[in-house]
């Protein structure tokens, strides 16, 4: 099922190591002003079920969100021993302006985890284009005893960024993973981690950085 989203803005790319390098971008410059589509192609996982995921950007183009509503990993008290793990995957199809490209700076998680003395958990990304053989993944460990909000940040250093081809419209995949394991904990206790806020929902946060394509 596909969910066009229509934005204000411009293109795609990726973290550090996941493509080579392309050697066609030129300048740093502002989010280019033209109206993009962004369809998400596909949404698959245990994690986001059929109309738990939105996805929205942001009016000035420098970043946009994945919005959850039943992203949530646990083990113990009778938890399903398939309920320790959830995933998501995004497929992304983004519509490119004419002459400007696009990276992935760095991307906000956030959500809550219940974590009892001996349990642990952890939050994992992936990201790469479709056709490319190379993966980017940075995973965030916490340990228990642990009750609060938690914040993650995937970040690039700008000379780092791997930009998308100028002029090739390749789909963008973000896989995302909640993991958590019991330990040495009492396995008659619950421990969960969302993808999500107190309020039932968070908005994960990709960062945009823009450059403008070589003239032809």
């Amino acid at each position: 099922m596909r969910f066009p989203l229509l934005v204000s803005g411009a293109v795609a790319a990726l973290f550090a190591s996941a493509l080579p390098a392309e050697a066609g971008p030129s300048s740093i410059v502002d989010p280019p002003p033209d109206r993009i589509v962004i369809d998400i192609a596909t949404v698959n996982g245990s994690g986001c079920p059929l109309g738990t995921a939105a996805i929205a950007v942001s009016e000035d183009n420098t970043a946009f969100t994945v919005t959850y509503s039943e992203y949530l990993a646990q083990v113990g008290g009778g938890s399903s021993p398939t309920a320790a793990r959830r995933n998501c995957q995004l497929n992304l199809l983004v519509h490119v302006p004419q002459g400007f490209t696009y990276a992935i700076a760095s991307a906000d998680y956030r959500g809550y985890a219940s974590l009892k003395p001996g349990a642990s958990s952890t939050e994992k990304a992936s990201y790469y284009f479709q056709g490319s053989p190379s993966t980017a993944s940075r995973t965030h460990t916490f340990r228990g005893p642990y009750e609060d909000n938690w914040q993650a940040t995937d970040d690039t250093d700008w000379a780092q960024l791997v930009w998308a081809p100028c002029g090739v419209q390749r789909n963008f995949n973000i896989n995302t993973e909640l993991r958590v394991n019991a330990g040495t904990s009492n396995p008659s206790a619950t421990s969960y981690m969302t993808m999500d806020s107190t309020d039932g929902d968070i908005s994960t946060i990709y960062h945009l950085a823009w450059k403008e394509c070589p003239a032809d």
